[in-house]
C-alpha cells in the first residue's frame, strides 16, 4: 500500500514540474507526457478504486423510469441470531448430526442444525408442528441477541425500492403487525393483505470455527426454518392481482413461487395452475419481473419454466438457480453437477442464451420473456432480447454496486473493505466460437452480442467481511430494475 502512495506522490510531483516547464516544451511533447503520466497515475490506483470510478460514470438514470411498482407475494419477519445461542436458550443438548426433510420437534432441529453446521452448508427446512414452532419463534424473537428484519423476497425488493423517494410501492403479502412496523413509510399495504400474526422465518447463523458440542463449523453459513403456511400457499396472490387496477403500477415484481415446494405434488400443481391464471390477468402492457429462489424439485422447476416464464418479461436468479434450471430442462451444460469456484462466464452465458432462445420472445412463440438478471458473488450479467430494454449497462453496474454496499452495510463502496474477484480474462461461450475478453477496471461493464441477444457484464467488488448477506440477491435485482428501462411494444 505505501509503495502505491509513494508512486502517486512522485507522479503528482512530476505533473507539477510539467506545469512549470510547460512553456519551454513543444505542445505535442507536453500533451504526450501529460497523457502518459495521467495514465500511469490512473493505473497506480487500486483495481477497486478504478472500478468504482468507472461505475460512477456508467450509472445513469434511464430516460423513462418507474413511478409506481407493485410487489408481491411472499413476506415475513426474518429473525436472525446465533444458532448455538438459540439452541442453548431452548435447553437443547448438542446432538449428532442428522438431516430431516421436515422438522417436527426441537430434537429434529438440533440434529439438522448439527448436520449442516458440520458441513458449513446453508439449508432451509419446514417445521411442521405449529404450536412448537410458535414457542421457538417467541424464544428467538425475544432473545437479546436477536435482530428482526423485513423478510421474504417480495418484501425485501419492495423495501429496497422504497428507499427511492420518487417511487410509490405497493406490497401484497401476509403482513403481520411486526412486519408492518418494519416496512418503509413509502410502502403501501392494502388492508386485505394484513393478518393478525406475523410469519416468522428463523435464520440461525454460525461463524467459521464456531462449536456446538463436538461439531465445529468449517465456514460461516446459516440454517433457516419456518412454519409458513400463508407464503407456502401464495395466499395473497389473488389479492395482489386484484389490487393492481386501483394502484396502476408501471412495473410488477413477483416472487414466492418457490415457497410452494412445501405442499404435496397435487396441491402444488393445482395452485400453480391458479397462479398462472392470475398472472395472465395482469395487463400485458405492464412489465412483470419474476424473482426466483432456491428449489429442489426439478419437475416443479420445469413446470414454472414452461408455464410461468412465457407470462413474465424479466427474471432474476443466482448461480445455483441457473444450474438447477438447466438441469431440470436438460439445457446446455446440464451434466455439470455443481460449480467449482467462481462460475465460468462462458457456461453461464450459454445457459442464459438458451433460456431466452428457447423460452423467450420470438416471432414463432407466445412469450414475453426478454430479460434475465444473473448474479453471483464475483460478477453479474444482464442478458436481453434486442429492442426491449434500455440502460442495461447502468443497470448491471448499479446491481453490482448494490452488492458491495449492502454486504458491507455501507452507503457507498469502501474500497478498503472490498476485493475484485471477477476473472480477469474469460470466454463468452463454450458452445460457439467465443470472444476472449480481458477485464479492464477502467471500463468494467463489458458488452457482447449473440444472435439478437445482448449481454452486459460487470464485476462485483466483494465485501471482505460481510455484515449481512440475507436478502442480498433481492437488493441486487431491485437496484437493477430501478435503473432499467422497458421500451413500449
Amino acid at each position: 500500500m505505501w509503495q502505491r502512495s509513494v508512486c502517486v506522490g512522485l507522479l503528482a510531483l512530476a505533473l507539477g514540474y510539467l506545469c512549470v516547464l510547460g512553456p519551454e516544451l513543444p505542445p505535442a511533447a507536453l500533451r504526450q507526457l501529460s497523457a502518459s503520466l495521467l495514465g500511469t497515475l490512473r493505473r497506480a490506483r487500486s483495481l477497486e478504486a478504478r472500478t468504482v470510478a468507472a461505475w460512477q460514470a456508467a450509472i445513469v438514470r434511464p430516460a423513462r423510469g418507474w413511478a409506481r411498482v407493485a410487489v408481491g407475494v411472499n413476506a415475513c419477519v426474518d429473525v436472525v441470531l446465533s444458532g448455538v445461542k438459540l439452541l442453548e436458550a431452548l435447553g437443547l443438548e448438542p446432538a449428532d448430526g442428522k438431516d430431516h426433510a421436515v422438522l417436527s420437534s426441537g430434537q429434529d432441529l438440533g440434529e439438522a442444525f448439527s448436520h449442516f453446521m458440520r458441513r458449513g452448508a446453508a439449508a432451509e427446512r419446514f417445521f411442521s408442528d405449529a404450536a412448537a414452532f410458535q414457542d421457538i419463534a417467541r424464544t428467538a424473537s425475544e432473545h437479546p441477541a436477536a435482530q428482526l428484519y423485513v423478510g421474504g423476497n417480495a418484501a425485501l425488493i419492495g423495501q429496497k425500492l422504497a428507499t427511492n423517494p420518487d417511487l410509490k410501492i405497493l406490497l401484497c403479502g401476509p403482513v403481520g403487525p411486526r412486519l408492518h412496523e418494519l416496512l418503509d413509510d413509502n410502502v403501501v399495504v392494502p388492508p386485505e393483505s394484513m393478518q393478525e400474526r406475523d410469519e416468522f422465518h428463523l435464520i440461525l447463523e454460525y461463524q467459521a470455527g464456531e462449536e456446538w458440542g463436538h461439531v465445529r463449523a468449517p465456514t460461516a453459513n446459516r440454517f433457516i426454518f419456518s412454519h409458513d403456511l400463508s407464503n407456502g400457499a401464495l395466499n395473497m396472490l389473488e389479492v395482489f392481482v386484484s389490487s393492481l387496477d386501483e394502484f396502476q403500477p408501471d412495473l410488477v415484481v413477483l416472487s414466492g413461487l418457490h415457497m410452494m415446494e412445501g405442499q404435496s405434488k397435487e396441491a402444488r400443481q393445482r395452485r400453480l395452475m391458479e397462479a398462472v391464471a392470475s398472472i395472465s390477468d395482469i395487463p400485458t402492457d405492464i412489465p412483470i419481473h419474476l424473482e426466483l429462489a432456491s428449489m429442489t424439485d426439478q419437475d416443479f422447476m420445469s413446470n414454472i419454466m414452461h408455464q410461468v416464464f412465457p407470462l413474465v418479461n424479466s427474471i432474476g436468479l443466482n448461480e445455483q438457480e441457473l444450474l438447477f434450471l438447466t438441469q431440470a430442462a436438460s439445457g446446455p451444460h446440464a451434466s455439470l453437477g455443481s460449480w467449482s469456484g467462481i462460475p465460468d462466464v462462458g457456461v453461464v452465458s450459454d445457459i442464459l442464451f438458451w433460456i431466452l432462445k428457447e423460452h423467450g420472445r420470438a416471432a414463432e412463440r407466445a412469450s414475453d420473456l426478454t430479460r434475465i438478471h444473473f448474479h453471483t458473488l464475483a460478477y453479474h450479467i444482464l442478458a436481453t432480447v434486442d429492442g426491449h430494454w434500455g440502460n442495461q449497462a447502468a443497470a448491471v453496474a448499479a446491481g453490482a454496486r448494490a452488492a458491495g454496499t449492502q454486504a458491507c452495510a455501507t452507503d457507498t463502496i469502501d474500497t478498503s473493505r472490498v476485493l475484485l474477484k471477477a476473472p480477469r480474462e474469460f470466454l463468452t461461450s463454450h458452445t460457439e466460437a467465443p470472444a476472449k475478453i480481458s477485464l479492464n477496471p477502467d471500463e468494467p461493464v463489458v458488452h457482447w452480442h449473440r444472435e439478437g441477444i445482448s449481454f452486459h457484464f460487470s464485476p462485483v467488488l466483494v465485501c471482505k467481511d460481510p455484515v449481512r448477506t440475507v436478502g442480498l440477491g433481492d437488493a441486487i435485482s431491485a437496484e437493477g430494475l430501478l435503473y432499467s428501462e422497458a421500451y413500449p411494444q
